[in-house]
């Protein structure tokens, strides 16, 4: 067994929010797990590596419901309900079981040509700026999967700007108390939604199918996992989707040889979103694992009792015992393997539409703008904070 000294992530500053590579690689290079206190002010278990990370997102000994965490911890929980995020088998599986059929990869490309709408009227709006700059964030990387999801779940009246802000406060501050209040609100809010699609009979839309309707056996969702599947679909559907496109535009800019690729062979382009994915995924650790007995994990033994436990995903991406040269960002790389959307029974249920929206977004933005570039300087750019979503909060871009 290996003991060491805990290592306070958020004594790095703004460097490990910017760029937490290289302390995720020079952990990696001591050992597989490292006690340590995340920005967010928790203590945890810090997993770096990609085969021990993938062995833990599907060990079930770990628990991801907050009943097990211990109050010593003092973490927040953001997620509104009782969801799949938050429950084990075998709740985990009846929850994924309602609502996995609206997801599958071909019904998702169904709403392919639906999405390429939504991208170009975005385009059309962003392009038409005199100045001919925009932040990328606002213009597109935001609206299109906040659209998507809405129209998805039927909830067009969402005030977008009050549930970003939310949303964006509960996932990424750093301050507990405003992760509760974020959380808090989000819930009264996703209560109010759900109460007027009550009221809204004969309505044909995810949300109004996961109120009315039940499965063969007869099982429906009950009012508090309602309320959990919503703000998961809601929140989970925007959020990753935002930073893989915002990330996505990022990289092929700095990278000119791999943005010079793509333009030449748009064919590429899904291979392009799977390395992205794996580069600079838009989750850098997974929603909360709690230990529910003694775990040997690398050497390490991780006491039970409800002690927190990440995988570092970004980590894991970039391990070179993987991907070789695995810090290069190539778009002809073959990047599949990666742990961007998790691994598991809890492995990302929207994969195939993030693909989707990532695919047609990126692709329509550098085929419309021929001389795509960075209007800021990469090294100013502000990330997010927090060890959850990662990418930057604005991409200033020029044409």
């Amino acid at each position: 067994m290996t003991t060491e000294p805990l290592t306070d992530l958020a004594a790095f500053g703004e460097q490990f929010t910017r760029d937490p590579y290289p302390v995720y690689a020079a952990l990696r290079e001591k050992g597989p797990v490292h006690r340590v206190r995340i920005p967010e002010g928790a203590d945890a278990w810090l997993v770096v590596g990609h085969e021990l990370g993938r062995t833990l997102l599907a060990d079930q000994r770990f628990s991801k419901h907050w009943s097990r965490a211990s109050p010593a911890l003092g973490v927040v929980k953001v997620s509104s309900g009782t969801s799949m995020l938050s429950t084990d088998a075998p709740d985990h599986t009846r929850l994924r079981k309602l609502v996995a059929r609206e997801f599958t990869p071909r019904r998702m490309e169904r709403l392919a040509p639906r999405v390429q709408e939504m991208t170009d009227a975005l385009l059309d709006t962003m392009l038409s700026a005199p100045d001919r700059t925009a932040d990328l964030v606002e213009a597109l990387s935001f609206p299109l999967p906040m659209s998507v999801i809405c129209e998805l779940l039927g909830v067009p009246s969402l005030d977008r700007e009050k549930f970003r802000t939310w949303s964006g406060r509960a996932l990424s501050s750093t301050d507990r108390a405003v992760r509760a209040a974020s959380a808090e609100a989000m819930t009264a809010y996703i209560s109010g939604l759900l109460d007027d699609k009550r009221a809204q009979s004969g309505d044909d839309d995810l949300l109004s199918a996961l109120i009315h309707t039940a499965d063969e056996d007869g099982d429906r969702l009950s009012g508090d996992e309602l309320v959990g599947m919503a703000w998961l679909l809601l929140v989970a559907g925007h959020e990753t989707t935002v930073n893989l496109i915002t990330n996505g535009v990022h990289h092929l800019l700095a990278h000119p040889d791999q943005l010079a690729l793509l333009r030449a062979d748009f064919s590429l382009i899904d291979n392009a979103v799977e390395e992205i994915l794996r580069f600079e995924g838009p989750v850098e650790t997974p929603t909360y694992r709690f230990t529910t007995e003694p775990v040997e994990i690398g050497g390490t033994l991780i006491p039970g009792g409800g002690e927190l436990v990440l995988v570092a995903l970004s980590d894991a991406n970039r391990d070179p015992a993987r991907y070789p040269d695995g810090s290069r960002f190539d778009i002809t790389r073959d990047a599949r393997g990666h742990l961007a959307f998790g691994h598991g029974i809890h492995y990302c249920l929207g994969a195939p539409l993030a693909r989707i929206e990532a695919r047609i977004a990126i692709r329509s933005l550098l085929e419309r703008c021929p001389d795509l570039r960075p209007a800021a300087d990469p090294a100013t750019l502000e990330w997010r904070s927090g060890m959850l979503i990662r990418g930057p909060l604005s991409l200033p871009v020029a044409w």
